[in-house]
């Protein structure tokens, strides 16, 4: 259709108040885009916000560049636990449920929103997200020109120190993770 670029999206739906912030990423969908766009929304809420939030539970797609066995994104998640200094649980959508996850009706909602405009530039995707809303509410938009290599994983040795970190729910060891600060 005339465009010469191709966005990846991720987004973060606060169930509690019904906000939705969404990154496009002009690289590949990676465990460092999706780690670096929870960060980026972690930046953005204000200050005494983030004073306030004891830990956070993140209700994970279980795709290949977030699962609970995804070396580099653990890693990644771990480091972030250890800057901002509250717990953070992992918590896992199965396999073929994901008309649970919130987000997804969310781009539902978005891809009917753009239904037959011609996105040739980022300029106008980005306008045209920006009007979409989402309970009600505009969302927050923004994109990341970064570039992301795809397949880094971490070594077996290399991860072991890690996993010492992660305390895996024994009922559900891939689908329930918390990590503490150290």
């Amino acid at each position: 259709m005339g465009a010469k670029e191709k966005y990846i999206p991720c987004g973060i739906v606060d169930e509690d108040s019904g906000e939705l912030f969404i990154e496009f990423g002009s690289s590949y969908k990676t465990s460092d885009f999706i780690v670096d766009t929870l960060q980026a929304w972690w930046v953005k809420l204000p200050r005494h916000v983030q004073k306030t939030i004891p830990w956070l539970q993140i209700k994970v797609d279980n795709g290949p560049e977030s699962s609970g066995i995804r070396t580099q994104f653990l890693k990644r998640m771990v480091d972030w636990v250890d800057q901002i200094g509250i717990p953070i649980q992992l918590v896992y959508y199965p396999p073929y449920h994901s008309k649970y996850n919130p987000i997804e009706r969310c781009w539902g909602i978005l891809e009917q929103h753009w239904n037959g405009t011609q996105l040739t530039d980022v300029e106008t995707m980005m306008a045209w997200a920006q009007t979409m809303t989402w309970k009600g509410q505009h969302p927050s938009i923004s994109l990341n020109q970064a570039r992301y290599d795809k397949g880094i994983s971490l070594t077996k040795k290399e991860m072991r120190k890690i996993e010492q970190r992660l305390e895996r729910n024994p009922q559900l060891p891939k689908w329930d993770i918390l990590i503490r600060p150290a």
